[in-house]
């Protein structure tokens, strides 16, 4: 009950205010979080398996801990430095949840390799407050990075499980049953102590360096514009012509729209019956003989002799690399002007009739004797029937 501290001639207000509430009036600087815990990695954490956490830059404490930063008023976001006095290393790191079991301390497997630590060394924990970052610059460890397609929607998924980075350190992160490492070479705000950034609630720039392992494509001598030498291999098409002309050594002659050997050449392979007969009458067939090996004697059947690759076709288009052909001719097109003027010099119509029938013109008198005869031949048939009422006309012998 009895304070032998509360009445001091030197002090008197020390044994009445804590100290730290003293400073704060005063406007010192308030207390920080400072404790020791063992330090296990968060495999090691009761319950099921948590990847998230793992490989995350979170850490998961003792309810104690809680208690005292309540009483110590740090509020959110509530940021940590990770320090291994024995191995002289740093980082920083966020909390997740107040579950661990008294004095200790879960923290991701990663941290525990960037500090160099075993399962069940001291750690000190020390609260902080960091810039929020503006800038970052990460490296992939491995050239597996370059396959994702994504990777700006990946980081972002990722970095939720973060509260700060620490330049320098080496993360994990998890996408698709695999695991990535990311090393932050570069973080901005320069002012930010130890090159720690919060990445909680702010717009941050990623940059990405070359992976690790990564190599530039090498270029292949002699590939580009240029005609390959004679020395450096053939391409994958075939034999290149490198003598003659570019019309001499497609062999456009054979292919121009106007040949005629294109159609000839397709005609003599396709045909069937290209030499002359033999014949079957009167030759002796001879008696198969017996199929017993021979020793020192092949028994494969003979192979056909190699043929040369016919001349008188189309011959396969195949071009240096950075060489385009456009071979086929170029018509010009008429105007419309120029059509009309040319329909309009000759004349429309050229030419003379054809009758289909072989028949003599008749004379003009014989024309109207025959009308004649139609006119008595329409009246006499006129009194006798109503329904024909004109004269009568034969097509036979009718001039054309």
């Amino acid at each position: 009950m009895f304070n032998p501290g509360f009445y001091n001639e030197d002090d008197m207000l020390g044994g009445m205010y804590p100290s730290a509430m003293l400073r704060r009036a005063a406007g010192g600087a308030p207390r920080r979080f400072d404790e020791y815990y063992r330090c296990y990695p968060v495999a090691m954490l009761p319950g099921p398996e948590r990847e998230n956490v793992n490989h995350g830059g979170k850490v998961i404490m003792p309810p104690s801990a809680l208690d005292k930063l309540t009483r110590l008023h740090i509020t959110y976001p509530m940021l940590f430095e990770l320090i291994n006095g024995a191995a002289e290393k740093m980082t920083h790191a966020g909390v997740l949840e107040f579950i661990a079991e008294e004095g200790k301390i879960y923290l991701p497997f990663w941290m525990m390799q960037t500090l160099s630590l075993d399962p069940g060394d001291l750690l000190q924990i020390l609260s902080t407050d960091l810039p929020s970052g503006s800038f970052i610059k990460l490296q992939a460890q491995s050239t597996s990075f370059l396959d994702i397609s994504d990777p700006k929607a990946v980081l972002e998924n990722a970095f939720r499980n973060f509260s700060c980075l620490t330049k320098n350190d080496i993360f994990t992160f998890a996408y698709n049953d695999q695991i990535y490492q990311m090393a932050v070479l570069e973080t901005k705000p320069d002012t930010a102590k130890n090159g720690a950034i919060s990445v909680l609630e702010t717009d941050l720039e990623v940059d990405f360096a070359t992976p690790v392992g990564y190599e530039e494509p090498k270029r292949i001598a002699g590939s580009g514009s240029s005609t390959p030498r004679s020395g450096m291999g053939l391409p994958l098409g075939g034999t290149v012509h490198s003598a003659g002309s570019m019309a001499q050594a497609i062999n456009y002659a054979s292919i121009a729209p106007q040949s005629s050997a294109a159609a000839a050449g397709a005609k003599a392979v396709s045909s069937n019956f290209l030499y002359g007969g033999q014949k079957l009458k009167g030759s002796k067939v001879s008696t198969p003989k017996a199929s017993t090996p021979v020793a020192g004697a092949s028994t494969n059947p003979p192979q056909p002799p190699i043929t040369r690759p016919r001349t008188n076709g189309p011959q396969p288009l195949r071009l240096p690399p950075g060489k385009l052909f456009f071979g086929y001719e170029v018509k010009p097109l008429k105007k419309a002007g120029e059509n009309k003027e040319n329909e309009g010099d000759g004349p429309k119509f050229v030419g003379q009739g054809q009758t289909l029938r072989t028949g003599t013109k008749r004379k003009p008198a014989e024309d109207e004797k025959e009308k004649g005869k139609g006119k008595e031949t329409g009246g006499a048939s006129g009194t006798g029937s109503s329904s024909s009422l004109g004269g009568g006309r034969t097509l036979r012998d009718t001039p054309r």
